[in-house]
């Protein structure tokens, strides 16, 4: 670290002492004073700050009005961390002369900045930038800090609710933690921690980062345990993004033999509890730069992660990859002008809505530092503007790594506050504006209705309006289970699919209904192709008393469709039902025009006429009581069966 401030303070006084060569003179008249001031530069290149700060102020006690030795002392504090010092000296070159130095106005103004007294630094920046002879990209800094400093003033004024909590000794420990990961059952917490390498902490001992996994039972976090030496090895592995179901891990590690630059994503599969040997992901989303901070899109078909890459907007810029319909990554994009800017953005996270989009970046207005900001995807693909997410979350500090539960009324983060042992994982409800869409899930088993043996089935929740696949899984082989995400606020349609077995349909109304903590739990019979055997297209729907079918229903359609083209043998009838409400004529007509209109979808798609028949029962079979809406509702369906394969 020294090296670095080194450098920034040789340069500085470097140039301060070449400007007062050219002009043959510094701001004192006194050459005594002016050796003093040389041999206090010497004495720093040589990292000897005592001395330095000595002579700097022989030169002051000979030249009280010597700017350039004030500045001096300023910047040698600073590197020392004595901040109320670095003030001290600053104002009293300011006072003396600010002309001499201009960027005096703006090293107190940015050492306000950094303490987040935003008044004091806008006053500051302001006065550098009414100087003349100020430096232009010191100007450009100024400027972007203006802007920030306005926001942070207003801000303040308008703080949002803010109560984190430390989620305790159980996740939490002497060492640092931070990075958390959730899966959508909220049940699964992975955290990264440093830990000494010799599990010692001592001054200089080396440090190293590890996975360690929490789960929530009996209403708290268990003791977060090491994720096991699959995953943890001797050198650092971190910023992790679990799968919805908690059951696949990207991640970052960097300098690995099978790498392709600095740092690279790695994927691991939890297998029987056990995850599997990480798989560095590779081309395209791997390159010769540094990508990292990956996050899994709840789908599992996007991942965002931050990359270095030539052609960005500027310094670390978030990219998308997505997977095509053979399972491979195509191409990253990067989320463009909307999203990066170009300074630094970092920890991208998708809601588990799919929809929202939370980040760190220093480029958009903010605090300072890394601020968090959220942005929703609009109907067309691209994002809106970037809304920072407001005072106190967001300091004068870095803010780096925030998730959001499948509900999306929690936020989990690490923060160092008062109160915590060092980093720690705490929580906080969000407040309603940066809230994604709320989340519930489905899990479950498939299973051979006739065997019981678990299956590996294909799963796809479509939303009827739009027709378009919101999320997508495959039940295990060994145990049949599934898990998938369901945004709020839609309609949808489930159909899981196995070849040889008749499809499974099923239709979630979740207009204005949510309950994540209360899941929707199903385990599926899959039938196998059979005559007699029937499925009740749940996804089909009519108007009231009408046979025309609604655009809702070409989701189902096209499913057996699908299904019809892939069993060419198979032999189905339509049969129509309704409930009692009005004649058994009525009934029965209308029941056999529905039927007809179903069959007619499927000849015009290119289906033999002659593998179709279409019959009307009307009210004869009913499978719930018509003395009530609900079972009304369940009399009135569509249903097809085998009638030869």
């Amino acid at each position: 670290m020294r090296t670095v401030f080194r450098l920034i303070i040789i340069v500085f006084l470097s140039a301060m002492l070449q400007e007062a060569s050219a002009q043959n003179k510094y701001s004192t008249s006194s050459p005594k004073a002016a050796a003093y001031f040389d041999e206090a530069l010497k004495f720093y290149n040589q990292s000897n700050n005592v001395k330095a700060i000595q002579k700097l102020k022989d030169a002051i006690a000979i030249d009280t009005a010597f700017v350039e030795a004030y500045v001096g002392l300023s910047e040698i504090y600073r590197e020392m961390g004595a901040t109320d010092k670095v003030e001290e000296y600053l104002k009293k070159g300011i006072k003396i002369n600010p002309s001499v130095f201009p960027g005096m106005y703006y090293n107190l103004a940015d050492l306000y900045y950094g303490k987040g007294m935003y008044a004091e630094a806008l006053k500051n920046f302001t006065l550098y930038l009414g100087m003349k002879n100020s430096n232009q990209k010191l100007r450009k800094n100024a400027e972007k800090k203006s802007v920030n400093c306005r926001f942070a003033i207003n801000a303040i004024k308008h703080p949002v609710p803010f109560n984190p909590v430390n989620l305790g000794d159980s996740v939490n420990s002497i060492y640092e933690e931070y990075w958390p990961s959730l899966s959508a059952d909220e049940k699964t917490l992975v955290i990264t921690r440093k830990v000494p390498v010799r599990r010692i902490i001592e001054p200089g001992v080396e440090q190293q980062e590890d996975f360690y996994v929490s789960t929530f039972q009996n209403n708290h976090w268990t003791k977060a345990e090491d994720a096991g030496f699959t995953l943890n090895t001797p050198a650092n592995e971190g910023a992790q993004s679990l799968s919805a179901d908690g059951q696949v891990m990207f991640y970052t590690a960097c300098d690995r033999r099978d790498g392709y630059g600095r740092c690279d994503i790695y994927v691991s599969v939890k297998r029987q509890n056990q995850w599997s040997q990480p798989v560095n992901v590779g081309p395209p989303i791997n390159t010769a730069y540094s990508e990292k901070q990956p996050s899994i899109s709840p789908d599992g078909k996007s991942l965002y992660f931050v990359c270095n890459k030539p052609g960005g907007k500027g310094g670390f810029d978030i990219y998308m990859a997505q997977l095509d319909s053979a399972g491979y990554w195509l191409d990253p994009v990067n989320l463009g002008d909307s999203i990066n800017t170009s300074d630094d953005e970092q920890s991208p996270f998708i809601a588990m809505d799919n929809q929202t989009l939370y980040f760190s970046s220093r480029g958009w207005p903010g605090m300072g530092g890394f601020d968090l900001f959220v942005s929703h995807r609009k109907p067309d693909g691209t994002w809106s503007t970037p809304r920072n997410l407001g005072y106190p979350i967001n300091t004068a500090g870095d803010e780096i790594g925030m998730i959001v539960n499948a509900r999306g009324n929690k936020a989990y983060f690490a923060s160092n506050r008062e109160g915590s042992q060092g980093l720690d994982i705490y929580d906080f409800d969000l407040y309603k504006e940066a809230r994604p869409i709320p989340v519930s899930y489905m899990k479950g088993i498939v299973f051979d209705a006739e065997t019981g043996k678990k299956l590996s089935a294909r799963l796809e929740l479509i939303d009827l309006a739009t027709g378009k696949i919101i999320n997508q899984a495959v039940s295990s082989s060994s145990t049949g289970a599934f898990f998938v995400t369901i945004p709020s606020e839609r309609d949808y349609a489930l159909n899981i699919s196995k070849d040889g077995y008749l499809f499974y349909s099923d239709n979630f109304a979740l207009k204005g209904v949510h309950d994540a903590e209360n899941p929707y739990l199903k385990d599926v019979p899959l039938k196998p192709i059979q005559v007699g055997e029937s499925v009740i297209l749940k996804n089909i729907f009519f108007d009231t008393d009408s046979y025309q079918l609604k655009a809702e229903s070409r989701t189902e359609l096209n499913k057996l469709l699908e299904f019809l083209k892939k069993n060419p043998a198979v032999k189905i009838e339509i049969s129509g039902h309704t409930d009692n409400v009005g004649t058994e004529q009525h009934n029965q007509t209308l029941s056999e025009q529905r039927a007809n209109e179903v069959k007619s979808y499927l000849t015009r798609a290119g289906i033999s006429t002659d593998r179709i028949a279409a019959k009307g029962y009307g009210e004869s079979k009913p499978v719930a009581s018509n003395e009530n809406e609900s079972g009304r509702a369940l009399n009135r369906r569509t249903e097809f069966s085998i009638t030869a394969r």
